[in-house]
């Protein structure tokens, strides 16, 4: 137990060292905070104007978890960055001289990973919230409204499991590069634009982000498929990157 607390403490350690990391952490706050108010002004404005192209299925609730789903983005250069900053560095050799079981250092620095995301995600994602309804003024609802807590409390789920998502390719793909060049893309239209498609929009309900998203609906009937499929997803991720982990040097 005291190895693993040593292990622990020592990514933690090391993840303040990472500068990447920090701008990563800070530009997940700026952005999600920025566009949920650009979000909430946006939609006021619309509604003080009846602005008939406000779309149908706005709600002040879902609107206000909008502002996260681009602050992502950020998160997942975080987890990619923790994982890679030791390979591209060299340091993962000094790391393995500290501790030579490997399965233990890796277990460390997901869950140094997992804690921080968690740590920052959880209040942007409530401050994002209410800045949107403060945006859209006596249109706004409450941090109590039906269905909210559960999506706050999702979304926070949604965003530490896509930055170990984001972890664990990074540790298959032993670099920056791969999974930022995949997974970015991925979140930011890819898959958003396969569900257009008539063809593909049942087999895009199986990705990661797409089902992720079901925790942030205020109104879903389908959180429970959203979350096991995120988690399978992360796990196999996570799972493959300890094998490549394990196999590092060889």
């Amino acid at each position: 137990m005291s190895e693993t607390f040593a292990a622990v403490s020592a990514e933690t350690i090391k993840l303040r060292g990472i500068r990447g990391a920090h701008l990563s952490l800070l530009l997940f706050a700026l952005v999600s905070i920025l566009i949920a108010a650009l979000d909430g002004w946006s939609a006021k404005g619309a509604l003080d104007s009846g602005n008939p192209s406000l779309r149908a299925d706005f709600t002040p609730q879902q609107a206000g978890l909008v502002g996260v789903l681009y602050g992502q983005l950020a998160l997942i250069v975080f987890g990619v960055l923790v994982v890679t900053s030791e390979y591209t560095s060299g340091m993962m050799r000094v790391s393995l001289l500290a501790v030579p079981r490997r399965g233990r250092l890796y277990a460390a620095k997901m869950t140094v990973t997992a804690v921080a995301a968690v740590a920052v995600a959880a209040p942007v994602t409530v401050l994002a919230y209410l800045v949107t309804q403060l945006a859209l003024g006596s249109h706004g609802a409450s941090l109590g409204a039906s269905g909210v807590p559960r999506a706050l409390a999702g979304a926070v789920v949604y965003l530490t499991l896509m930055c170990l998502f984001a972890a664990g390719t990074a540790a298959i793909a032993r670099n920056a590069v791969i999974p930022l060049a995949v997974l970015l893309p991925m979140v930011l239209a890819g898959t958003h634009l396969l569900s257009l498609i008539g063809a593909a929009k049942e087999m895009t309900r199986y990705f990661p982000d797409q089902a992720g998203r079901e925790l942030l609906n205020v109104d879903s009937p389908h959180t429970a498929f959203g979350f096991t499929v995120l988690l399978a997803w992360t796990v196999a991720a996570l799972v493959w990157g300890l094998v490549r982990h394990l196999r590092w040097d060889t």
